[in-house]
């Protein structure tokens, strides 16, 4: 017979891919009728302060 899988069980399953730490960047920009829109952004850590200057300039 089959061992019974748990919804919740630790397993290894994709311990083999790498992992990346990624972090959300959201950019408010205000319109010219005063609202504000914001932009989201999923970036790496790595890079988040590449993606907050880029943003700045543009």
């Amino acid at each position: 017979m089959a061992k019974k899988v748990f919804k919740n069980q630790r397993t290894s399953r994709g311990a083999d891919t790498g992992v990346r730490q990624m972090a959300r960047v959201i950019i408010a920009a205000k319109k010219d009728n005063g609202h504000f829109e914001f932009r989201s952004r999923m970036v790496e850590v790595s890079q988040v302060q590449d993606a907050l200057k880029a943003a700045k300039s543009g």
